[in-house]
Parts: C-alpha cells; sequence; structure tokens
C-alpha cells in the first residue's frame, strides 16, 4: 500500500516509497492549515494542489502538505518591493 504524491503537472501522481531516514523530521500539514498559515481560504489550497502549484501527499481522502513545500512555495513567489 502507498501514498499517492502530487508533485506537479495535471494529475501526474506517484506511489512514495518508503525509504529509511527520508524526510526526517518533516512536519504535515493539513489544508487547513495551510489555508491558515497563508491566509487564504481551503478553497485555494484545493486549487493550488490540483493546479501542481504545490505539492501534496494524498492520505486516504484528505491532503497533506509538508511545511517545507509551503515555504518553497511562498519563495517561489516571493518578489521584492521597488
Amino acid at each position: 500500500m502507498g501514498v499517492h504524491c502530487r508533485q506537479g503537472g495535471r494529475g501526474d501522481s506517484t506511489v512514495a516509497q518508503s525509504h529509511t531516514g527520508a524526510h526526517t523530521g518533516a512536519r504535515f500539514l493539513t489544508v487547513a492549515e495551510v489555508a491558515a498559515l497563508l491566509r487564504v481560504s481551503t478553497m485555494t489550497v484545493y486549487r493550488l494542489i490540483k493546479a501542481g502549484e504545490l505539492a501534496s501527499v494524498r492520505v486516504g481522502k484528505s491532503y497533506r502538505v509538508r511545511e517545507d513545500d509551503v515555504d518553497a512555495y511562498l519563495a517561489a513567489r516571493y518578489t521584492e518591493a521597488g
């Protein structure tokens, strides 16, 4: 039994294999936690996941997003004024 991972692209999903030590200490957030962190609605987070803009892991019927992936999403869209 695997975990489905969305990493960009439309409908692209891969099965994440369990590796010892992989992503040690990674913190997974719920869609609601990501929405609160970004100060957007949960629907916006679901749209970002579906569009492949925000990497996520499907756990059962819900999604989880690594905190590192939220940081990467924000860093990629960060622009300095001026």
